[in-house]
């Protein structure tokens, strides 16, 4: 196993945690850029000892560059490293950004470089809790042909399983993380506040085995765990559940009108709702839906009198 000298540009709350990982099976962190105290506080809990150095100086003192800067910063971290000489001929340069693959490395490459994109699909705290959350989380990579075996080592080490992900597929793999895990965030938030508004005292542990099971159930199922007034074709609950939210969280109501017809749309293709019971709920989405109440509205004929 080639054990690599660790560099780490961006030591945030993911960079720390995979250092520390990429330390305890055996390689070596020679240096860490990190400027804010948040960075060094986190350089001195994971991977106390580690030089905190210049962005450049980390890249030139390895020979496995771990970038996990913001994406929107990427390709140009990539390219100052890269022009000033800081990367250089034969190093692995490996970013963890889900959005990125390959191509914003290409000035590394260009160097003599050897570009990994290795994404961790899961959240960090940046603390020692991430540690044993790495095991079997799944890693999105994308790498040539050549850095293929360094990419499934460097996986292994982290305790991780690769899921290998085109380059032109990129961006919506990281779609499809985004929608499921920040969305949910969303989702779940939401529903709380409704549970708080309707007098719940602790709306968290009303829906906590409720949403533990439904996603355990999605999961395993896909569409087949879909229960409740959607999929029972049960308009009048829902007449009354926008009633309800419009009057009592009407910031909600776009959401839940979203979610509700994309539910439609799955339960009437499945075969569980027919389509004259569809019609009827899709009625009811639309009469609750401000902006389609106001494209549908009749409009106003100008008095003639005002002409005069």
């Amino acid at each position: 196993m080639t054990q690599f000298r660790v560099g780490v540009v961006g030591a945030g709350r993911v960079g720390a945690v995979l250092a520390a990982a990429l330390r305890t099976a055996g390689h070596e962190i020679v240096a860490a850029a990190g400027e804010s105290d948040a960075s060094r506080g986190r350089i001195d809990a994971l991977i106390a000892g580690t030089p905190v150095v210049k962005p450049s100086d980390a890249a030139r003192a390895a020979d496995l560059l771990l970038l996990t800067v913001p994406d929107d910063m990427l390709a140009n971290v990539v390219a100052m490293l890269s022009a000033s000489g800081a990367i250089h001929e034969g190093q692995y340069v490996v970013h963890t950004s889900g959005a990125h693959g390959l191509a914003v490395l290409a000035d590394a490459a260009a160097v003599g470089a050897r570009p990994i994109a290795l994404h961790p699909a899961m959240t960090f705290t940046g603390t020692a809790v991430d540690l044993p959350r790495l095991r079997d989380a799944i890693f999105g990579v994308t790498a040539g042909e050549d850095e293929r075996a360094v990419t499934e080592q460097l996986v292994a080490d982290l305790g991780g399983r690769a899921m290998w992900v085109a380059e032109d597929k990129r961006t919506l793999y990281h779609a499809g993380l985004a929608h499921g895990a920040n969305h949910l965030v969303t989702l779940v938030t939401q529903a709380m506040e409704m549970l708080s508004a309707a007098g719940g005292d602790n709306p968290a542990d009303t829906l906590r085995p409720l949403l533990n099971a439904a996603l355990d159930n999605a999961l395993a199922q896909g569409d087949a765990a879909l229960t409740g007034p959607m999929a029972r074709g049960d308009v009048e609950t829902v007449r009354a559940h926008l009633v309800e939210i419009t009057a009592n969280a009407p910031e909600t109501v776009a959401s839940y009108l979203a979610l509700a017809r994309a539910t439609l749309d799955r339960v009437v293709t499945d075969g569980r709702l027919l389509p004259i019971r569809a019609r009827k709920m899709s009625q009811v989405l639309d009469a609750a839906d401000p902006a389609k109440a106001e494209r549908t509205a009749p409009r106003r004929t100008r008095n003639r009198s005002s002409w005069a």
